[in-house]
């Protein structure tokens, strides 16, 4: 009997290895043909960066031979991830979901279109207003101090990436805050409570991706203390969830137990 169970288990086991390779696959195999689609779009994508208004000013240099092959190469690795990213986010879901219940299947899954767009939307908020500041600063410091700038497009996009994705990740905090409260690993109270050290953490991460200015530290610890306050009203929200889930649970087996 043991012998059967173990052998079961062992099966389970083997089952969810084999469900999980073929989702790898099912997800390189879109990444491979996003980074076919990638290799069209980011020729125009870096002319585009490269002719934008902030960087019309801007002569761009490249300082070794493979560097124009470079960025071509990490832009279209960057399209592709960004496009291969609501797969992986559903594919994670597909493997955990049987282990919910329904409605929170629901909810789960809202939260992949939701992350996509806040991801773009912390990208948008950093390349059409951090950014540009970010380089007229610059610019205006060179200026001041008589020093003629050579821009390098290796550096160039680097400092591009550098300022931009980590918006993408950081305005992901509504979405986490709300997905750990249903999880039941925080509480609206305790984010609350923790509110003076995270405001405190946001603003050493404003003063590292910003220039040491204070208008430019205000742009990006402002929108960070702004989506710290609504991920506690979100999570909230998930928490009012959760109660109500918790109560109608007691309710159907206090009703099963009067049965019984």
């Amino acid at each position: 009997m043991n012998a059967m169970s173990q052998s079961q288990r062992d099966m389970t086991v083997y089952e969810h290895i084999g469900e999980l390779q073929k989702r790898l696959m099912f997800v390189v195999v879109f990444f491979l043909l996003a980074v076919i689609v990638s290799f069209f779009l980011a020729e125009p994508l870096i002319r585009y960066l490269q002719h934008a208004d902030e960087a019309k000013e801007l002569t761009m240099n490249a300082f070794r031979i493979t560097d124009p092959l470079k960025i071509y190469m990490e832009m279209i690795m960057f399209i592709a991830i960004i496009m291969t990213s609501p797969i992986i986010l559903f594919q994670v879901w597909s493997f955990v979901s049987p282990g919910l219940y329904e409605k929170e299947r629901k909810v789960t899954l809202s939260y992949i279109p939701i992350s996509v767009l806040l991801f773009l939307g912390g990208l948008s908020f950093s390349y059409f207003i951090l950014f540009p500041y970010v380089v007229k600063f610059m610019m205006g410091l060179s200026t001041n101090l008589n020093i003629q700038q050579v821009i390098g497009i290796n550096e160039y996009f680097h400092f591009l990436f550098q300022i931009t994705i980590p918006f993408g990740f950081l305005f992901q905090l509504p979405v986490i805050m709300l997905f750990l409260t249903r999880l039941g690993i925080i509480t609206p109270m305790l984010l609350a409570q923790m509110r003076k050290v995270a405001y405190f953490i946001l603003l050493v991460i404003a003063a590292f991706i910003t220039p040491p200015d204070i208008v430019s530290h205000l742009m990006v610890t402002v929108p960070l203390l702004l989506l710290y306050e609504i991920s506690i009203w979100i999570s909230k929200i998930g928490y009012k969830k959760v109660l109500e889930a918790e109560q109608k649970l007691e309710m159907e087996q206090f009703e099963d137990i009067n049965k019984d």
